[in-house]
């Protein structure tokens, strides 16, 4: 029976500030050209001083909170859609939400390299960019006509019979049309030079996107963590082995920068848990959470609502592009009602957009565990409360599965990921768990 480690909470309750303005970043060097070295990439958020996607103008905090549960509110509806093997995720209502993922990376691509900013996704096994010509895509592109490494595949290609969508074949190309989140996607199929760090992968397939509609595709394409033929885990195999970590930076990092480490020279020092496979979902990361912890009560949650499922897609993910933690609502209801109760009968509740548990008074914070087999993960205040640096707002960042989507998946989102170190070991099939500062 494998023992159980705490990772023991910071007891300091510190202020957690979402976005910096510009007029806070302008007087900041964050050292956004930090050299990388060896098989270790730097990890920006995308509202970093060093990210080009940054917002260019001053929001209130509780703008910012709304934006990324619009966000949160798109992603669960792309993760629910991909559970239920349905490829279309319906197009929200109200106002316009993109569904880009929390996280860059700078990649070099071609010969002589070009330089992008591309989004990582551990729930996506694609790599995509956007090329010179493409219709609807973002100002910057690849220019493959100056790159001397450059090639288009065609239809007789081996890695074209490992797209995951329907082909179509041209004179010269292997074509495919996509969804990503609220996005289509039409690209090439094509193979070109990437540089990691100090490490160069020569002849990575890729799609080159030619058209693209929609507000979801991040704007210098993404790079997909996942375990499908075509992602980076299996096209770098004989190089990373299957293996990488990341340690994402804290929100309220001046320059939101942490690291992705490719390969198996990793920590030695943490705790396993064993990686679930859904067959047909491979991309996504499944984990056995067994249980949730209120200080020192483990909550009663329905055995349903935590079980892993390969059939229905019912599980707990590890996901890197949603902000906050979504539970499916049995699970939810119980983890916030003993919240609720500890902070006692007279503390009122409010709200905040999908936020339903919030207090506008000094409150006495309980630990939360998530309970995993193998790992007792209890998250520092930092990752589990979102408190306003211009009122006296304290909320619960969580919330339930949105009711519109397919909510039989929990997932772990990244503010809960924040410093700490999180190892995916795909041929031994497990997720290893150590703090660190990363930020």
């Amino acid at each position: 029976m494998a023992t159980s480690t705490t990772f023991f909470p910071i007891l300091l309750f510190t202020t957690l500030i979402f976005l910096l303005s510009p007029s806070q970043s302008s007087n900041i060097d964050p050292k956004c050209d930090i050299p990388e070295s060896g098989s270790t990439l730097q990890v920006l958020h995308v509202n970093s001083p060093c990210s080009p996607f940054r917002p260019q103008k001053q929001v209130s905090w509780e703008e910012s909170v709304l934006q990324m549960q619009s966000d949160d509110t798109t992603r669960m509806l792309y993760l629910s859609n991909l559970v239920a093997g349905r490829s279309v995720v319906p197009v929200g209502s109200g106002r316009g939400i993109l569904q880009t993922p929390t996280y860059i990376v700078r990649a070099k691509v071609g010969t002589p390299p070009q330089t992008f900013l591309m989004a990582v996704d551990n729930s996506n096994d694609a790599a995509w960019l956007p090329c010179s010509g493409c219709t609807g895509c973002a100002s910057t592109t690849f220019a493959s006509d100056k790159s001397t490494s450059f090639k288009t595949l065609g239809c007789k290609a081996s890695q074209c019979k490992q797209v995951p969508h329907q082909t179509t074949c041209t004179a010269t190309a292997c074509s495919f049309n996509t969804t990503y989140g609220t996005s289509s996607v039409a690209a090439n199929l094509s193979q070109d030079s990437f540089k990691l760090a100090t490490d160069v992968i020569h002849g990575y397939t890729f799609g080159c996107i030619q058209k693209t509609t929609g507000g979801s595709v991040p704007p210098q394409g993404l790079l997909g963590l996942g375990r499908g033929p075509l992602s980076l885990l299996s096209q770098t195999q004989s190089l990373y082995r299957s293996t990488f970590s990341y340690c994402l930076p804290s929100f309220k990092s001046l320059n939101f920068s942490g690291s992705l480490r490719l390969g198996p020279v990793q920590p030695v020092r943490m705790k396993f848990t064993q990686l679930l496979k859904n067959p047909s979902r491979s991309s996504l990361y499944y984990v056995n959470l067994v249980a949730i912890k209120v200080g020192r009560k483990i909550v009663h949650i329905p055995a349903s609502a935590l079980a892993f499922n390969a059939t229905n897609g019912a599980g707990t993910i590890i996901d890197t592009g949603t902000v906050f933690t979504r539970l499916v609502e049995p699970a939810y209801i119980a983890v916030r009602n003993e919240f609720r109760r500890r902070m006692g009968k007279t503390a009122v509740v409010s709200s905040l957009g999908g936020f339903d548990t919030c207090y506008s008074v000094p409150i006495t914070i309980p630990t939360i565990t998530f309970m995993f087999k193998g790992i007792n993960m209890t998250l520092p205040q930092d990752n589990f409360l979102i408190h306003s640096s211009s009122s006296s707002i304290t909320c619960l960042a969580m919330a339930a599965s949105p009711n519109n989507v397919n909510s039989v998946l929990n997932v772990i989102a990244s503010m809960q990921q924040q410093n700490l170190r999180v190892l995916f070991d795909v041929p031994k099939s497990k997720l290893g768990m150590a703090r660190e500062k990363c930020t």
